[in-house]
């Protein structure tokens, strides 16, 4: 929960028989409310590969084209387009990925409760091993094949395929399942899997980094649920539609 006592949002299983990328009815109804809360006005990534499996000979180049996608989509016309949802004290503009890490003690595997991802990345924080937090820093935790994350009574690939939030209110984190589901990776690539969800929660944490304190519609949710897979391509990367009040559409 959030601290105005609302559920985390997740990116959900695709829906069964959905096309990836196909065209859908405009949620007429969705209208995106700024709450009063803190914005990510110029976002500063972090990548963290938790477990010996991204070294593996089938994986061992993901993390390296994820990290080069971050290089590329944080300067991109994806950013550009979420300028509408400025306020006064936040000024949305480009963002910067500012590092990698690769964990591999302890190791990550079976089934980690959302519980364990945040007190590792307290402790990675804590040890200096990754930058300390501040208003704009966002950690991306990516799990391997094989690993099941719990959250909320949900699990990954029974559930969703992704989720963010806000640790203590002001530490930042999207969390990354591997897709290792039908519902996750729909007809597409695990990489491209990967960077849909990845662009959902990028997108949702820039403008709604405490879920329900930013930018908000509570029926629909964030920016990214009320466009969950619909994919456009961002240069060579395959990225999700969000949601766009002054559209009154996915883009």
């Amino acid at each position: 929960m959030s601290k105005a006592h609302k559920p985390i949002r997740i990116v959900p299983l695709r829906p069964t028989g959905d096309m990836i990328g196909a065209a859908r009815p405009s949620a007429a109804a969705a209208k995106l409310t700024y709450r009063n809360g803190p914005l990510l006005a110029n976002v500063k990534v972090f990548t963290i590969f938790w477990g010996t499996a991204w070294q593996q000979s089938s994986d061992s180049k993901v993390p390296a084209q994820l990290n080069s996608f971050f290089d590329y989509i944080l300067g991109s016309p994806l950013m550009d387009q979420l300028s509408e949802y400025n306020v006064p004290k936040y000024q949305i503009g480009h963002g910067s990925h500012i590092g990698t890490l690769n964990v591999t003690s302890p190791d990550a595997s079976g089934t980690i409760q959302d519980g364990a991802i945040r007190k590792f990345i307290q402790k990675l924080i804590a040890g200096g091993k990754v930058p300390k937090s501040d208003a704009n820093t966002l950690y991306f935790i990516f799990l391997p094949t094989g690993v099941t994350v719990r959250q909320g009574g949900s699990a990954s690939c029974q559930q969703f395929c992704g989720y963010h939030d806000a640790i203590g209110g002001k530490t930042f984190c999207a969390v990354m399942p591997y897709p290792d589901c039908s519902g996750c990776l729909g007809s597409m690539s695990a990489l491209d899997s990967l960077t849909v969800t990845a662009s959902h929660e990028l997108c949702e944490a820039i403008t709604d980094p405490v879920p329900g304190e930013g930018w908000y519609d509570d029926t629909n949710g964030e920016i990214g649920d009320i466009c969950a897979w619909t994919t456009k391509k961002v240069g060579q990367y395959t990225v999700q539609k969000e949601w766009s009040n002054r559209a009154n559409s996915c883009v």
